[in-house]
């Protein structure tokens, strides 16, 4: 004999949440609910899965800072590790100008360091750079007028 149980969950809107979740910032309601109905050994995993998935889409998984609060030329932080296909996001902080430069010697194989780089400089305050890095893998990459002063980073990609 199978039992069904019935779950749900209940999660804020993000309407606070900028372009990455539109489509959330258009419903109507302030919230939202997630329902699953399967077989009781299921369904707490089925409605935990559906939760992460609806909490993460369209996020920034990472949000590196270009420069420190104090002034320092470095990237905050400088190691990270984010899921393959989440979105890094570098935006200007302190000492800029500051470029997103990955190294061509230090990426997975078959990765074409010219297509996630961000060579030109990031010139005002806030200004940002967003990528996405779908292959698993370890990429080191640099600002190019300071990686003699130390700024450079590394990111693993799971």
């Amino acid at each position: 004999m199978v039992s069904f149980s019935s779950a749900a969950i209940a999660a804020p809107s993000f309407a606070a949440v900028r372009a990455p979740a539109r489509a959330l910032a258009r419903m109507s309601s302030s919230s939202f609910t997630v329902r699953a109905s399967l077989s009781k050994a299921a369904g707490t995993a089925a409605v935990a899965v559906a939760a992460s998935a609806l909490l993460a889409g369209g996020a920034t998984a990472q949000e590196v800072l270009l420069g420190a609060d104090g002034g320092g030329l470095v990237f905050e932080p400088s190691e990270f590790t984010v899921k393959s296909g989440e979105t890094i996001t570098f935006k200007n902080n302190a000492g800029y100008p500051h470029n997103i430069v990955f190294d061509e010697d230090e990426v997975p194989s078959g990765v074409d360091t010219s297509k996630i780089s961000q060579e030109e400089y990031l010139n005002a305050p806030g200004e940002t750079f967003s990528i996405t890095l779908t292959v698993p893998g370890t990429y080191s990459f640099y600002c190019e007028p300071h990686q003699g002063a130390g700024m450079v980073g590394k990111v693993t990609v799971n």
